[in-house]
């Protein structure tokens, strides 16, 4: 049975095990956000040469997730918050899962296996955001905790932010492996072979009118 939780960070790996692939997730408290693939390969290039990264990462999230901050007197206010396409990631998540200490990660469209992979060996899950959400998601913004990395645009940037009541999230992928998107994958590719001969089928009938 699926169930709605209300999760308060940063949050351990114990409490993590309760939740399945299907559920719904409310998150409070601060999370990491950047939307940029320049961000994510810093990331990586910072974690393989244990630089000192400007902010500590350990039990906690980095989201796929861009957003506009606007900045006065030297405070920040965020104007929104806005989901990007995880699968851009790939090839940095795992790396990124297991250097960081990451608890949550997230974003549109899920990751890879290699991805899946890591997750369950760390204790981490990837929460689905709603795509064209952004109005719903941007009432969960309460305040900017901080801003690195601001040689790069806004969006890119990494931003810690304080949020209430975000979602609602999706569990996409658990800690225990389990993924809705290879299962959506796996359940495509199955239905392949009798597409492809409808189709061929379709057109040697239709050949022959």
């Amino acid at each position: 049975m699926l169930k709605t939780h209300n999760l308060q960070l940063p949050i351990d790996e114990i409490s993590l095990r309760d939740l399945s692939v299907g559920d719904l997730v409310y998150l409070s408290g601060e999370i990491v956000v950047s939307a940029g693939l320049p961000t994510y390969q810093r990331l990586t290039e910072f974690v393989n040469d244990k630089k000192p990264l400007p902010l500590d990462f350990a039990g906690g999230t980095l989201f796929h997730v861009g957003s506009m901050t606007r900045e006065d007197s030297g405070s920040y206010e965020m104007l929104y918050l806005n989901p990007t396409t995880s699968t851009r990631f790939n090839q940095y998540m795992p790396t990124l899962i297991r250097g960081l200490g990451l608890r949550l990660t997230g974003g549109k469209g899920g990751l890879d296996m290699e991805s899946v992979h890591a997750m369950k060996e760390t204790g981490c899950i990837y929460l689905s955001f709603l795509g064209g959400g952004c109005a719903l998601l941007s009432q969960a913004i309460r305040e900017v905790t901080g801003v690195y990395w601001k040689d790069l645009i806004t969006h890119y940037r990494l931003v810690k932010v304080r949020v209430e009541n975000l979602g609602p999230l999706t569990v996409g992928i658990d800690v225990h492996g389990n993924s809705v998107y290879e299962g959506l994958t796996q359940n495509a590719l199955s239905k392949l072979p009798e597409i492809l001969t409808t189709l061929k089928d379709e057109r040697q009938a239709g050949s022959h009118e």
